[in-house]
């Protein structure tokens, strides 16, 4: 039986992502959000551990209320319980703020629950890409931590997982409990089971923790714990699209029409012959 805790996080699209000019952060408010797709595939990823294994897979997240919509997401996939860790107290943290709000939180499952066994993370996320929260929470809890994760097999109190690089696939032992993160893409989420979400509901609804239960330092969380310094935002102008689109008849052909089109252009053609040496 395995108890696994898997993150997410609820992310605006990145269609319509606004900052706060005063303190630099991402304004959240009125901004339509979704979960991390990286994050889909962890919850798979701890699903398959939950099936393959038993035991329960419990999803956390540090975010604003509305992201109870991609807590019951989650539950609708087949996710045990959901934590939702929510204070004003929380609002603006870094990563490293944020790692050690969901390390506590992990802890607190430890306690409250049950020991926890693995937790998982998606590769990074689509509005700041750092991949810093695995690796950061596992600092804090110090636990082993291995990312870019494609397979993963338990043997007694140890952990066998396949890491995937550019050239080769690298295998690693770890002690039990662990962190990894799961390679982006590697695995396709389920779709969610309208009796998944019902049941959730009924049986175990989403849990709200605040300030209140966690008792962190006030300190060490939200922006007073965050050390980022954000100094200065530009605004990058939207680059025109030219919407040329073309039907190629193999790849070849469209790998030539391709060149030709690099080539015309005198900006694409130097940075093009350079590279290629020409």
């Amino acid at each position: 039986m395995v108890r696994v805790v898997v993150g997410i996080k609820w992310v605006p699209n990145t269609q319509a992502v606004r900052f706060d000019p005063k303190t630099g952060t991402l304004m959240r408010e009125g901004v339509p959000s979704i979960i991390n797709p990286p994050d889909l595939s962890a919850v798979e990823f701890a699903l398959k551990i939950k099936e393959r294994y038993g035991g329960e897979a419990i999803a956390i997240t540090m975010a604003p209320p509305s992201a109870v919509k991609g807590l019951e997401h989650v539950l609708g996939m087949g996710v045990d319980r959901a934590v939702l860790i929510s204070d004003r107290a929380f609002a603006g943290a870094d990563t490293l703020a944020t790692s050690y709000v969901l390390a506590e939180a992990i802890k607190k499952i430890s306690r409250d629950v049950g020991k926890v066994d693995l937790a998982v993370f998606g590769q990074e996320t689509i509005d700041s890409s750092t991949a810093h929260i695995p690796a950061q929470t596992a600092s804090w809890l110090r636990w082993p931590y291995v990312y870019y994760v494609t397979d993963l097999e338990i043997k007694d109190d140890k952990v066998v997982v396949s890491r995937v690089l550019e050239d080769r696939v690298e295998k690693y032992e770890l002690e039990l409990p662990s962190v990894i993160s799961v390679f982006m893409e590697s695995i396709e989420a389920r779709d969610v089971r309208l009796l998944h979400k019902l049941r959730a509901k009924i049986e175990k609804p989403i849990v709200v923790w605040s300030n209140k239960e966690l008792k962190l330092d006030p300190r060490c969380i939200g922006l007073k714990g965050s050390p980022t310094m954000v100094s200065k935002i530009t605004w990058t102008l939207e680059v025109p699209r030219k919407k040329i689109v073309y039907k190629p008849k193999d790849p070849e052909d469209a790998a030539r029409w391709l060149i030709s089109m690099l080539l015309k252009d005198e900006k694409t053609s130097k940075i093009f012959k350079w590279v290629v040496g020409g």
